[in-house]
């Protein structure tokens, strides 16, 4: 496609390639818009007519910008800042909004982007922050989300990755269970206790494949895709639940078991490169950031006993068990 003189392009259309080229998919910037798919691809068609070429090509990770698309898309985030300048002045309102989507685990999920979402609701009412939780290799073509934190350093095309925080896992069984089934003390006493960990087959990141290298010898117990159950069931005298610290450390009816055997493990925050320079993206990130930072000694299994745990003496009786 070639014209010898391109036109002005349609502020809508523009608004269009925004949407298309922060999500790759035609079908998820469909979805943002409240749009259909046909008519998308139309208004695709008629700026690429307006620019005298095309903004989009078909890569492997969905649509991606052509130089051209580029430019255009630049010219499209100034549209939106002055739509939304307006829109501020008008209602007297802070100028970020919109909905950003993000993926993480379940623990992270909870613990640490729930806070770092509300904490940008209270300085943007305006934003929206939808958190999907799962436990999975960042995508190569993350229809539909702005952001993505993974667990293992991630290995991505057309995104930018940031390491965020480093957190450690441990084996952990209740006072309970101990009781009833004795203290292992050494690696090789592992082996008469079953583990609380991820269903081996359904397990996606090669990072959390762990129970069979740190406990070789150990049978399952109850095992599931999500960590909240393992952390249940082992307060539930399941067995030896191989637990992320910050998790495990909030009950005071977990102890810690055979301290030196455990992993650390790293989150990372993955976007495609369009993604971080929406303002209202930008600000989440800081925000996620800022709530790992403050964390990261809870995260390592250092916090405190009076920061992780309501009571002493659970920590003080684990060790005449």
């Amino acid at each position: 496609m070639r014209s010898d003189a391109a036109t002005a392009p349609n502020p809508d259309d523009l608004l269009v390639l925004l949407a298309v080229g922060r999500t790759g998919r035609y079908t998820a910037a469909a979805d943002d818009l409240g749009l259909n798919h046909t008519t998308v691809a139309r208004r695709i068609e008629s700026l690429e007519k307006a620019l005298g070429g095309r903004v989009l090509a078909r890569g492997s990770a969905g649509w991606e910008l052509t130089e051209l698309g580029r430019r255009a898309f630049t010219a499209a985030e100034g549209v939106e800042d002055a739509l939304g300048g307006l829109v501020a002045a008008a209602s007297g309102t802070s100028s970020l909004g919109g909905v950003v989507r993000m993926s993480a685990t379940d623990g992270f999920s909870a613990y640490l982007a729930a806070p770092a979402a509300v904490a940008v609701r209270r300085r943007h009412p305006a934003i929206t922050v939808e958190i999907v939780t799962a436990t999975r290799l960042a995508s190569q073509h993350r229809s539909g989300l702005d952001i993505e934190v993974v667990v293992g350093e991630p290995h991505v095309h057309r995104a930018e990755a940031m390491r965020l925080a480093d957190y450690t896992l441990g084996l952990y069984a209740s006072h309970t269970y101990l009781r009833e089934h004795g203290v292992p003390r050494t690696r090789g006493e592992l082996a008469q206790h079953p583990i609380v960990y991820f269903v081996d087959s359904m397990l996606q990141v090669d990072d959390l494949d762990l129970a069979r290298t740190l406990a070789p010898q150990m049978s399952e117990s109850v095992t599931s895709t999500n960590v909240f159950v393992h952390v249940e069931a082992t307060r539930a005298h399941a067995g030896v639940g191989l637990l992320p610290a910050f998790m495990a450390d909030r009950h005071a009816d977990l102890v810690r078991v055979l301290p030196g055997i455990g992993a650390t493990l790293t989150y990372w925050l993955v976007a495609r490169t369009e993604s971080f320079r929406r303002p209202e993206v930008a600000v989440v990130v800081d925000a996620i950031r800022a709530v790992a930072h403050a964390n990261r000694d809870a995260l390592l299994g250092r916090a405190t006993v009076d920061e992780c745990t309501p009571n002493h003496d659970a920590r003080r009786s684990s060790r005449s068990m």
